[in-house]
């Protein structure tokens, strides 16, 4: 399989669990910038890794300057230099009760129409402002405190921290506007949950230069909590990406005895099979062993400081059960 196709490949599955995400337990999340969020994202990793723009545009068929233009529309508002045009756009209409269409896109004569008007149904999708009206009479207004409340009570506080540890804590230590940048949400939401996740034990604060850093040493989601479905599935695919990247890093044979890399088992087993009940039970066993591991190594590393110099075993494990005759997973 040529590298090409892998990516294809690898695009297609991601873009069907980004698609059965977005409409898990009856949910229809705003998917409106995520196309072009994929193309900062790209770019921004491109140039992270020492790529020139000249050729990540070559990347992406694009020419040097078109590839530029692009990237600053997506940046940055171009009647606001510096700051998104999202955050703009919000901003001006908190600014007042109520503001008509018409009055947003003058607003911003320098950003296009297109991305202005999908700016404005992203936010009404997050419920960040409602909308009254259609075509040019649609007028916005944001929402209240008490409606902002009602929507973070309904998205519960357990849950939002569960999934801002599992951003951090693979991460290592890190600055309040480096976690905000990480979460897409204001610094100052994310001091007020850094303190409280600090209260409670589940965070570290540690100075760095100076200024304080935050990590999170442990993510435990209990199994079957109601609570931090989110954290645990993005965990899970960020331990599989980062078993992955380690073994293209590694251009040696792969061997049993590696301590780094993966193996995919298929195993076919019908009901009335003599190993049918090994085969299910295996994965509990492993699962068992392995919280039984490292519920002793996170004990003893209450009771003695953990060296900056560290080793960090990542063990991904996963199953699912596939009925081909009726194409289901369970």
């Amino acid at each position: 399989m040529s590298v090409g196709v892998l990516i294809h490949a690898i695009f297609r599955q991601t873009t069907i669990l980004i698609a059965q995400l977005a409409t898990s337990q009856g949910l229809r999340a705003p998917l409106a910038q995520i196309a072009d969020q994929v193309f900062i994202d790209l770019a921004r990793e491109l140039e992270r890794q020492g790529v020139s723009r000249k050729v990540s545009a070559d990347m992406f068929g694009l020419g040097l300057r078109t590839y530029r233009r692009k990237l600053q529309r997506l940046n940055e508002s171009r009647t606001e230099r510096g700051r998104s045009l999202w955050e703009v756009v919000l901003e001006f209409i908190n600014g007042q009760p109520a503001v008509s269409r018409t009055e947003v896109l003058a607003r911003f004569p320098a950003d296009d129409e297109a991305q202005v008007r999908a700016v404005l149904h992203d936010l009404c999708e997050s419920e960040l402002i409602y909308s009254t009206g259609s075509g040019a009479r649609t007028a916005y207004r944001a929402a209240s405190p008490e409606e902002l409340s009602a929507l973070h009570r309904d998205q519960g506080p357990e849950g939002e921290d569960d999934l801002l540890l599992s951003l951090m804590y693979r991460e290592g230590a890190m600055k309040v506007q480096d976690v905000a940048k990480l979460a897409q949400l204001d610094a100052a939401v994310i001091a007020e949950r850094l303190a409280r996740l600090h209260a409670s034990g589940r965070v570290e604060v540690c100075e760095l230069d100076g200024e304080a850093h935050y990590r999170a040493r442990a993510l435990t989601i209990p199994l079957g909590s109601s609570a931090g479905w989110e954290a645990a599935v993005f965990d899970h695919y960020k331990a599989l990406v980062m078993t992955v990247l380690a073994r293209l890093r590694d251009t040696r044979t792969a061997n049993l005895q590696d301590a780094v890399g993966g193996s995919t088992y298929t195993i076919d087993v019908w009901q009335g099979h003599p190993l049918e009940d090994e085969v299910r039970s295996t994965l509990s066993r492993m699962r068992a062993s392995l919280s039984d591991l490292r519920s002793r190594v996170t004990e003893f590393n209450a009771t003695n400081e953990l060296p900056d110099n560290h080793t960090r075993a990542v063990i991904y494990v996963g199953q699912c059960l596939i009925d081909e005759g009726n194409s289901d997973v369970e």
